[in-house]
């Protein structure tokens, strides 16, 4: 699989990473270390996890599976921290959690350092500069190798990059947020900041939260996400009509280059001005292998224009020169 650096740093991931979001929920051990096996032999490296997910039990999860399956010098980790299962504070950005936090990460891991550390969100209700102090802090000691956030927007990331560069600090060298030709949000502020202050995009949720493989184009298959109890409300926002629209878009481009609708919108964000790394979470390691035989495909221009024609959000002022409007 191919390499590439991550935002302006030399650190080097392969440009499709393994998402962890399910594991130790509804992805159990046997099938974790079927992905992950799939996933190295590919030669596939980023494998993203958080402290949040599965409560812990996907970072003790993927601790476990590389102390028997994967070697750990061939995994770039990256692991998240800034979330709290707490209904009255859904995120705490304070320099003692998120130290705590990430400490906790690495026992659970088994590793005395992760690769990527990210703020998992921005916290209202603590200075930026502390949750930031916290990165330099984890990078300096040796804990973290490089530093990152994740789900902040546009203005938020110009400030946390911008910051990070006006001192002695660490860079900030990727951002995680969701990105897809259901999701191009982050077109409007977040990518241009991204790509001026050199951070390299991960995207999370790359298939629409798995709409964009076509799967629901004739209803909810019942061993789907959309049929669980637990993700049926993540799925459920893309099973609109505009939504529609853009996966029978998908299904055409597909039919014409004789392959998936899975390999055409993972191929169209993977290959987007500022993206890294998309993360692709799997349900097994058959669909897994699916998703990572897309490294061969490469859209054709006229394809990736009517794709951005048919999912183009509408930004207007101020985003568009005023002289235009």
């Amino acid at each position: 699989m191919e390499q590439r650096h991550l935002g302006r740093t030399g650190l080097r991931v392969s440009r499709i990473g393994l998402g962890t979001l399910t594991w130790g929920r509804d992805t159990d051990e046997h099938d974790a270390a079927e992905q992950l096996k799939a996933f190295w032999d590919a030669g596939g490296t980023l494998v993203d996890t958080a402290d949040v997910y599965g409560g812990g039990e996907a970072e003790y999860l993927l601790g476990r599976l590389m102390d028997r399956l994967v070697p750990r010098q061939d995994l770039v980790l990256s692991t998240k921290a800034g979330s709290v299962p707490d209904p009255d504070r859904r995120t705490d950005g304070s320099r003692g959690h998120l130290l705590a936090a990430l400490d906790a990460s690495l026992a659970r891991l088994g590793t005395d350092h992760v690769d990527l550390w990210q703020l998992h969100a921005y916290d209202p209700n603590t200075p930026l500069e502390e949750s930031l102090q916290a990165l330099d802090i984890a990078v300096r000691s040796g804990r973290a190798r490089y530093a990152g956030v994740a789900n902040f927007c546009g203005w938020q990331l110009a400030k946390a990059g911008t910051w990070q560069l006006a001192g002695d600090r660490t860079r900030l060298a990727g951002a995680q947020l969701e990105y897809s030709l259901l999701q191009r949000g982050i077109e409007r502020e977040v990518l241009p900041a991204a790509l001026d202050l050199g951070i390299g995009l991960l995207p999370s949720s790359p298939l629409g939260r798995g709409v964009l493989t076509g799967k629901y184009r004739s209803g909810t298959p019942t061993d789907s996400r959309g049929a669980s109890e637990t993700m049926a409300p993540f799925v459920e926002p893309y099973l609109d009509d505009a939504a529609s629209r853009i996966v029978d878009a998908v299904t055409t481009a597909a039919d014409g280059l004789a392959t998936t609708p899975l390999h055409v919108a993972l191929a169209w964000v993977r290959d987007r001005p500022g993206v890294t790394a998309p993360i692709v979470g799997a349900r097994t390691a058959r669909q897994l292998t699916a998703a990572l035989s897309v490294e061969t495909l490469s859209l054709p221009d006229e394809i990736c224009r009517a794709l951005d024609d048919v999912s183009a959000p509408v930004h207007r002022y101020p985003d568009h020169d005023w002289s235009t409007l």
